[in-house]
């Protein structure tokens, strides 16, 4: 019986400054051997923008000394599409498809990984992790960034912040609170948390460039990270 399981792959990792080249090589040998030895496997990788969105919304709300939401939202979301392109060109032997930028358009994996980027303002790739995992009925998400946690607090800003290992999504709702703003800074976005709390959904969080543990959530073993549950 096939399966679909769905990773949010932040542009904080693909690109936090420049594009981690070494981070994208150990990924792709991570999931190719992690496929080799599944066939019933099917995968979806939803990428983010990273720092390319980041410098651009910048530069736009310097010249033009505002900030438009919307169009904030969409200059991120072209830099999700271009590390959407480079990952799935990089997956070219499992990714048949084109990068899908529609999350509620009736598509289906004709390969063994779908790569999707973002989609239209209002959230970020969260949500579209969110709605992908519902669509093709998996279970979990496993979101992968720069951060090894969830905590309490920010840690750079609150030396009290404790890591969480296991939290509820009522719980995690008053971490991220109820509105969106593009860029926003935490580990899982209010749009996405409060429709994944909805259907019941389950989100690891991990750090994505610790390809050993990434292994060990992949093959259901112990891990590193912080679980999302109803």
């Amino acid at each position: 019986m096939t399966t679909v399981q769905v990773i949010s792959l932040g542009g904080s990792i693909i690109s936090p400054g420049e594009i981690d080249v070494d981070f994208l090589r150990d990924f792709y040998n991570t999931i190719k051997e992690y496929l080799d030895t599944h066939s019933e496997q099917k995968l979806i990788i939803v990428c983010g923008g990273g720092s390319p969105a980041r410098r651009y919304q910048q530069a736009y709300s310097r010249i033009v000394a505002a900030t438009d939401k919307p169009a904030m939202d969409w200059i991120g979301i072209a830099a999700t599409k271009l590390n959407a392109e480079l990952v799935r060109f990089l997956f070219h032997e499992f990714c048949t498809d084109d990068v899908v930028s529609d999350p509620t358009l009736p598509t289906e994996i004709t390969g063994r990984i779908m790569v999707a980027s973002g989609w239209k303002p209002g959230f970020s790739t969260d949500y579209d992790a969110v709605l992908l995992a519902e669509r093709f009925k998996a279970q979990s998400v496993i979101n992968l960034s720069n951060i090894e946690q969830v905590y309490t607090a920010d840690p750079k800003k609150d030396p009290q912040a404790r890591p969480i290992k296991d939290i509820t999504w009522d719980r995690f709702k008053e971490i991220v609170g109820d509105t969106w703003e593009p860029g926003k800074n935490v580990p899982f976005d209010p749009v996405a948390t409060a429709h994944a709390a909805r259907i019941g959904l389950k989100v690891v969080f991990a750090a994505g460039k610790d390809s050993a543990n990434l292994k060990n959530i992949l093959y259901a073993h112990p891990f590193t990270g912080t679980l999302i549950h109803p």
